[in-house]
């Protein structure tokens, strides 16, 4: 079957998404304009106390009830300390390679709501200077934020109403290519709300009602481990979407819908992920299963909360992840077919 995916709409969303800073815990902004495009869908949005998102879908099996969660916080940094020379000392929010945001841009969000620029530099950042430039150990200790403001110490810093636990976000550099590849930061996992939100325009405009009762879960925390940790006691089973890695002895490619059978916390659900290779044969969609050893998501941490689910993962296929990411909107577009079709179809019973 080929699904009418409105692939213009995906990737505005997903520009919006990816313009819009949000390090795990700094997600309200973005929030707020999630809440707003699924209001102007027609779905009703709630939010928890830690502020997840939950978009709920009336299925035709209202008892029954399949979770899908994604997630818009991102990796960061905060400010850890203010160095007497007027630079910031930072500290990583979320897992990545400090190489990997050495000599980027960056904004620092104040507590007051005031933004500043600056660059992620090493503390010798040049070899025409320092001899040991190149090898220095890129880690926490020999890290820093040069703030482009005129100032040389640590009062002229807090004049400007920095202060530590201050939110430090990437510059995504975002670019959508005349060829279809998307280049961003923090495709992980953008792309993926944007396929959910690619999956709710088109429920609506062609009036498509799901098998299930649908929870769409847009968690706020996924990047430090416990997004998901709690979910709604109906919710029977879990289909997170998140990017599909790629690199020596896998299969995704950017163009893929990847379906992930196994990452660092186990088995995902046998039948659900049979299903899941099933209906991507049956839709001709171009896909890939793999397995993920240094990886989890939104589903894990459910698994992980207690959660008495069955649990799947699937994503779009995302080259360099937690670097300079890049993606192809043909990945986007198989995800959110993939979700169409999983969630049109009659329930499975429970039961491997």
């Amino acid at each position: 079957m080929k699904w009418d995916i409105n692939e213009t709409y995906m990737m505005q969303v997903l520009d919006m998404l990816l313009s819009t800073p949000s390090p795990s815990g700094f997600c309200s902004n973005i929030m707020g304009k999630l809440a707003a495009e699924a209001e102007k869908l027609g779905y009703p949005i709630s939010f928890t106390p830690k502020g997840c998102g939950i978009i709920t879908v009336e299925g035709r099996q209202k008892d029954r009830v399949i979770g899908l969660f994604g997630h818009v916080d991102t990796l960061g940094a905060m400010v850890r300390s203010i160095k007497s020379n007027g630079t910031l000392r930072f500290t990583l929010i979320g897992g990545y390679m400090m190489g990997s945001v050495e000599n980027e841009y960056c904004r620092v969000h104040t507590r007051d709501g005031r933004t500043y620029d600056g660059t992620i530099l090493t503390t010798k950042p040049s070899v025409h200077v320092f001899p040991e430039a190149r090898d220095l150990k890129r880690e926490e200790a020999v890290m820093e934020v040069r703030l482009d403001e005129p100032v040389k110490s640590a009062d002229d810093v807090k004049a400007l109403g920095i202060g530590t636990g201050d939110i430090i976000s990437f510059d995504p550099r975002t670019e959508f290519k005349t060829n279809g590849f998307i280049k961003s930061r923090h495709l992980d996992d953008k792309a993926g709300v944007a396929s959910l939100f690619g999956l709710l325009e088109l429920l609506k405009r062609e009036a498509i009602v799901p098998s299930c009762t649908l929870k769409i879960m847009i968690s706020v925390y996924e990047e430090v481990g416990h997004g998901s940790a709690w979910i709604p006691g109906d919710i029977s089973e879990v289909l997170a979407v998140d990017m599909g890695a790629m690199g020596e002895d896998l299969n995704c490619t950017e163009f893929d819908v990847s379906i992930c059978a196994k990452d660092s916390s186990g088995p995902y659900d046998y039948a659900m992920t049979s299903k899941l290779i099933e209906l991507a044969k049956r839709d001709g969609l171009s896909y890939a299963v793999d397995i993920y050893p240094q990886y989890s998501s939104d589903a894990s941490a459910a698994l992980r909360g207690g959660s008495n689910i069955r649990a799947a993962l699937i994503g779009p296929g995302v080259h360099a992840s937690h670097a300079m990411e890049r993606t192809h909107k043909d990945a986007v577009r198989h995800t959110a077919s993939l979700l169409a079709a999983y969630v049109t179809e009659p329930a499975e019973p429970y039961g491997n």
